[in-house]
């Protein structure tokens, strides 16, 4: 697997493995109530956000694969995070060695269907180098705009259980599923 990030483009988006240049972006989409209203509640703090960019560096470094920031392919404007990662979370049933596909986007760009273009970019991405493999994601469930995003992406339920002592729906996707 190849460890080296990298560039994705679609119609409207550039997707690039971070640099420091993004955190100020990065922070101030993780520090944003609407943006963590479903991933715990608390806004991160800066510390949280740098070592969150860490953590996506570390991905790609260790795993061969990562997060991506999302931005406009006309203006470059910072729209989100969208990748793919190993968390070694304590969720039954186990997520280990399945790679987890997650996404947050600026909610000023909610609605424009940015994100499922970026899931899917993602996603042809994981397709070319994991043929055959499987993704999954986990999604609080009353966050329907996700839910609808994952539907879209071919993911479908597995079931459902809790993390971190909150309902929460496991959704898989196997390779090339739409």
């Amino acid at each position: 697997m190849s460890t080296r990030p990298t560039l994705l483009t679609t119609d409207r988006l550039i997707m690039r493995p971070h640099t420091r240049d993004d955190f100020l972006d990065s922070y101030a989409m993780w520090s944003d109530p609407e943006v963590i209203r479903y991933i715990g509640g608390k806004p991160f703090t800066r510390e949280e956000v740098w070592a969150r960019l860490l953590r996506y560096a570390g991905h790609w470094a260790m795993l061969g694969y990562g997060y991506w920031v999302v931005r406009e392919k006309d203006g470059g404007r910072f729209l989100g995070e969208v990748g793919f990662a190993d968390y070694h979370r304590e969720i039954e049933p186990s997520l280990m060695d399945t790679p987890e596909i997650g996404w947050a986007l600026d909610p000023a760009v909610h609605n424009r269907g940015y994100a499922t273009e970026a899931v899917r970019a993602a996603l042809a991405w994981a397709d070319a180098h994991w043929p055959g493999g499987e993704t999954a994601c986990i999604i609080a469930p009353e966050n329907q705009p996700s839910l609808n995003v994952a539907r879209k992406c071919g993911y479908r339920e597995q079931l459902r259980t809790t993390y971190k002592g909150n309902p929460t729906i496991v959704l898989r996707r196997a390779a090339g599923m739409v």
